[in-house]
């Protein structure tokens, strides 16, 4: 196997691990919250609806793995990426060239 192909089998691979751990960790936010959405019922929801709060917190933290796992980031896409590259590359070629002048 050559080594491009290589590179790309291994990220792939990372790629489904990730995907497959923000399933499992979805999983389990369902069933905790779930428990303790029950628990607050039983025992008073109508009082204070203390669940929201490990629910909103947990939810942020699911809404990043999810981000993470399924490669979703509005602010730093592929294009500004190349943009950087390109930019970083040329600042260097000319910084390069003003040493040998």
């Amino acid at each position: 196997m050559d080594t491009n192909q290589e590179r790309r089998y291994l990220e792939a691979k990372q790629r489904v691990k990730d995907i497959k751990d923000f399933y499992m960790h979805f999983i389990a936010y369902g069933l905790v919250i779930g428990f303790l959405a029950f628990l607050n019922f039983k025992h008073g929801f109508d009082t204070y609806p203390w669940v929201l709060w490990p629910a909103l917190g947990w939810g942020i933290g699911i809404a990043f793995n999810a981000a993470s796992a399924f490669r979703i980031n509005p602010f730093f896409d592929k294009n500004w990426e190349k943009k950087k590259i390109e930019k970083y590359m040329k600042e260097e070629e000319e910084m390069a060239q003003q040493r040998w002048e």
